[in-house]
């Protein structure tokens, strides 16, 4: 995200592009219950996506904007705003821009995309491709969380952590979920990580498949992660219902800016090049 107007490569730092990725075990717990014995199919053509082959804002039709500068439950610093500096396509990447820049008490804009109710799933291979934000402080996401929160307000209806990187440890990918029995705020999120030492310099893809029995995720085809159904009920498994995508760069907060924020980072950008949604099949 980078303060470029509306053309994505005006300004442009080169990017080195060099594949080298290895995957690491992550410090957290690890994945809950026995990997599932059931393989799942899932359909080779999308039921859902974007490719951002239109430049302008982003399609109104597949995605809204969560708006407002409340901290959003990790003391972040940015205000998400529908404008066209915080949020564009051009050249057949979506830019999320995070600029340095203050509405009311927040010192920094950006931008926060959701699929809701235009793109709401239960169960898929959900996909992106994207380029990481790089800098101190950013804190950037592609995830999801449930519609209409069958099971209660967060966490008790759960979260899917498909890419998180924050800026004081480039590279470092992080997977994960949260379910009431299982989250970041009493310390048992179920989360791995991998090493992709170029996530802000090329694209990689980043995907979770999600069946009845398991929540898998993968880098590149290379998988990361796995969080099994335990059968115990929606306390450690609520993702039996449909979820929505969400796509955002937060500035600071209570990770992303654990040590510190660089103004000097800003203006900073993701770039999502597709979205893509395969469908479940039978098993």
């Amino acid at each position: 995200m980078r303060d470029c107007g509306r053309r994505l490569r005006a300004g442009r730092v080169a990017w080195v592009l060099a594949w080298a990725m290895a995957s690491a075990a992550s410090a957290a717990p690890p994945a809950a219950g026995p990997v599932a014995s059931r393989e799942w199919r899932f359909g080779s053509e999308p039921v859902w996506q974007d490719e951002f082959d239109r430049d302008g804002a982003p399609d109104p039709g597949k995605w809204s904007y969560d708006i407002g500068g409340k901290g959003w439950g990790n003391n972040e610093l940015q205000y998400y705003t529908d404008r066209p500096a915080n949020a564009f396509v051009a050249d057949g990447l979506l830019a999320i821009v995070a600029h340095r820049q203050k509405v009311g008490k927040n010192g920094y804009t950006s931008a926060r995309l959701v699929s809701r109710g235009k793109g709401d799933f239960q169960y898929g291979r959900i996909e992106f491709r994207a380029r990481l934000p790089v800098g101190r402080g950013t804190w950037g996401a592609l995830w999801m969380l449930p519609t209409e929160n069958r099971h209660g307000g967060w966490p008790r209806s759960g979260e899917i952590d498909i890419m998180e990187h924050v800026g004081h440890d480039p590279g470092q990918v992080h997977v994960s979920v949260h379910t009431q029995a299982y989250n970041h705020k009493i310390g048992t999120q179920r989360t791995r990580q991998a090493q992709v030492a170029d996530a802000g310099t090329a694209f990689h893809r980043y995907r979770v498949d999600w069946t009845p029995d398991w929540i898998r995720g993968y880098i590149d085809d290379a998988p990361v992660f796995e969080f099994a159904n335990e059968g115990t009920g929606p306390d450690t498994w609520p993702f039996d219902q449909p979820f929505h995508l969400l796509m955002n760069l937060a500035v600071g907060g209570d990770w992303g800016g654990a040590q510190g924020v660089d103004a000097a980072a800003f203006p900073a950008w993701m770039e999502v090049d597709y979205v893509r949604v395969y469908p479940l099949l039978d098993g």
